[in-house]
């Protein structure tokens, strides 16, 4: 029973599920009337969800708008579709919008789709005050009560007769916007308005004006008046004095200032008027003007002035603009037309003008200190009147210049530029310096008192000489220098090394040195070094020629070494030679002495061995046959004492020869002792010393620097 109870729940369990399955084929948004919607006219997003279901069961669906990705509307219906209602639709409806269902675990959502709300309310302008005085601001406010930003706000000042100024204004936050507008003169009555403007889908929509604004302007002074006397038309020497003035409703903070091209030539405060007067000049003429400030608010008045010339500018004549020393010069003032006037003649100075005579004329002998620019001053009526500068330039004759090298000494390394320098002790700059080789001018230079010169074309045998003359604006014209000869140094080339005898050198012997070079300016000074663990000088001396020779005597195995040579001469090069190796060996009586000293040693070494051998061999034979024997001991001691002198090549003995190198050598010990005569040894030694000098004298001859 109970297992057929399990069987029908679990069958109806199934029945019950395969009738809740369901699935979403789409969800859809749409805005009714249109997706383009006028400014406060009703507007419905309404959002469907199509649903396909096994059977007709009821499913809760919930239903969310978004607008911009913002959340606006949610409800949960049983039905397939909402609605979001809005009344009166303003421009901040307008927006991406987007509907998402969720029912039984599932979620679709709708497409995006955009509506805009064309039009934007009327902007509300409000002024903070409707009567200003002038300078003042006035101080506005735009507001969109119905809009959301961002916005752009456009303010406007509107004066009769004129284009109206305008501001833009960006608000990304809010949706009002506050500006200044300042009052300035000539403003009467002022009329203000605004309009709102925002961004939809890359295209912009601005609001209608808005209320017009109405403020009052009233002046807090009248604009001043400015006035010359006698006249604005004078003459130089003329007393004129200006007067500007004006009307002001409140005394406070009010200044006056009267101006001339940018400068302020005087001004008052709290004051209703200004006064200002001076003796008229020709630079008093222009444009004058009488400027009334009190806060922001400023006005002026301009008046034009003509000073009509009194006299001209006076002239200054002078005989000479150039002139050498102790000549007459003369200065001469004057006016076209005019020659009632008080003359003085003057001296331009840094520190002052200086006085020189209260006249028409001045002569005068001049020195060079006279150089110098002059004027000369009229005065008439108190106007006082300066012509323009005269220059005047008293000149002093050059002295005989002197041409030197800069470096001190007359002469140049080949290949090294030369300088040299020109100088002129005395004369009035500027002087004109020209450089010649030979008879070539090779530069002018322009200067105070000396000019240089560098000549880098230089060869070997380049004899020509070099000199300079002097020239300035005096009438004795130029003058000109000794002729300066330059010794041309050639650097040291190739130095080299060499010795008699050379390589090896036997004790006791005397040595040659020969250091050369190839080519080199005369005097070279010669160095010859040995090379130890440190360098030293061994021999130097300087010599007006290419090589000198160094007899060295008696050399000992201390001066056996490496040997190089350094050259130099007044190009400051030092040029080193390839080294070469003494050795010194022993003398060949020294080796004589050696090999003879051997060969005794070696003798009375046979002698006692020999003396040994024949008592050793006596005792061995006994007294039996001492007597049997003595005649054949007596001729076999014959016999041998014959056969060493006549086999003289054998020997007994220590077992070593002595190679032709005077070194001993072990024989072979197992050969038969073997005696080498005495006169055929030295004979060796002779022949292996001549051999031996003979081979050194060949290297020497063979050698390229032995001669």
């Amino acid at each position: 029973m109970y297992l057929a109870l399990l069987v029908i729940f679990l069958q109806c369990s199934e029945l019950y599920t395969e009738e809740r399955v369901f699935t979403f084929n789409t969800v859809e948004i749409k805005v009714q009337p249109s997706v383009k919607v006028k400014n406060g006219a009703p507007m419905s997003i309404v959002c469907h969800a199509d649903i396909s279901k096994s059977t007709d069961f009821q499913l809760k669906h919930n239903f969310t708008i978004f607008k911009d990705g913002k959340l606006v509307f949610m409800r949960v219906s049983d039905k397939g579709d909402v609605q979001y209602k809005i009344s009166m639709a303003r421009s901040s409806d307008t927006g991406d919008y987007e509907c998402t269902v969720e029912a039984g675990g599932k979620v679709k959502s709708s497409n995006s789709l955009h509506v805009w709300v064309t039009g934007m309310t009327k902007p509300i302008l409000t002024a903070e005050k409707r009567e200003v005085l002038e300078g003042e601001v006035v101080k506005l406010r735009c507001e969109l009560p119905e809009e959301e930003p961002p916005l752009y706000f456009l303010f406007r000042k509107i004066k009769m007769n004129s284009t109206p100024k305008e501001k833009h204004v960006f608000e990304p936050y809010r949706n009002f916007s506050v500006v200044e507008f300042s009052v300035e003169e000539g403003d009467n009555i002022l009329q203000f308005d605004c309009f709102g403007r925002r961004n939809v889908k890359l295209e912009y929509e601005i609001t209608e004006a808005s209320n017009k604004t109405l403020v009052t302007v009233r002046e807090p002074f009248i604009k001043p008046t400015l006035n010359a006397k006698p006249s604005s038309n004078i003459t130089e020497g003329d007393r004129i004095q200006f007067e500007c003035s004006t009307v002001v409703a409140r005394m406070r903070d009010i200044e006056i200032i009267l101006q001339k091209n940018k400068t302020i030539l005087n001004s008052v405060r709290d004051e209703k008027i200004l006064k200002y007067a001076a003796v008229a000049t020709l630079e008093d003429s222009g444009e004058y003007m009488c400027k009334v400030e009190q806060g922001r608010a400023s006005k002026i008045t301009k008046l034009n002035v003509v000073v009509s010339e009194l006299f001209p500018q006076p002239i200054l004549a002078a005989s000479m603009s150039t002139l050498d020393e102790n000549k007459e010069l003369t200065l001469s003032c004057s006016i076209s037309g005019f020659r009632k006037a008080n003359f003085s003649i003057l001296r331009k100075n840094s520190n002052g003008d200086i006085y020189l005579k209260n006249s028409r004329n001045l002569t005068m002998r001049v020195n060079v200190n006279d150089t110098g620019s002059y004027i000369c001053k009229a005065e008439v009526k108190g106007i006082v009147k300066e012509s323009k500068p005269v220059g005047i330039n008293v000149y002093a004759p050059v002295s005989k210049p002197t041409l030197s090298v800069v470096s001190g000494l007359p002469e140049v390394v080949l290949g090294k530029p030369l300088w040299l320098i020109c100088r002129s002790v005395m004369g009035t700059p500027p002087i004109a310096f020209t450089f010649y080789k030979g008879n070539e001018v090779k530069k002018t230079v322009i200067n105070d008192t000396y000019a240089t010169f560098m000549d880098e074309n230089i060869g070997q045998n380049d004899e020509r000489g070099y000199k300079c003359d002097a020239r300035n604006n005096h009438s004795t014209g130029r003058k000109t220098s000794n002729i300066l000869n330059i010794t041309v140094i050639v650097p040291i080339v190739n130095a080299s090394l060499g010795s008699v005898p050379y390589g090896e050198v036997e004790n006791g012997r005397d040595t040659a040195f020969l250091c050369s070079v190839k080519g080199g300016s005369w005097p070279i000074h010669f160095r010859i070094f040995k090379k130890t663990d440190h360098e030293v000088l061994v021999y130097e001396k300087s010599e007006n020629a290419s090589s000198i020779l160094w007899h060295k005597g008696a050399v000992s195995r201390q001066d056996t070494g490496t040997y190089y040579c350094i050259a130099s001469n007044r190009a400051n090069v030092d040029v080193k030679s390839h080294p070469i190796t003494i050795t010194v060996i022993l003398a060949a009586w020294q080796k004589g002495v050696i090999a003879a000293f051997v060969l005794i040693t070696i003798a009375g070494a046979v002698t006692l061995t020999l003396w040994w051998f024949l008592c050793k061999k006596k005792k061995a034979k006994g007294p039996s046959m001492e007597m049997s024997g003595s005649a054949l001991a007596t001729n076999s001691t014959s016999e041998k004492l014959t056969r060493q002198h006549n086999d003289g090549d054998y020997y007994s003995g220590s077992g070593y020869i002595e190679d032709s190198e005077n070194h001993m050598k072990s024989t072979d010990e197992s050969k038969a002792p073997v005696q080498k005569g005495t006169e055929t040894v030295y004979s060796e030694i002779r022949k292996a010393n001549n051999d031996s000098v003979e081979n050194r004298h060949s290297r020497i001859q063979g050698h390229p620097d032995a001669t």
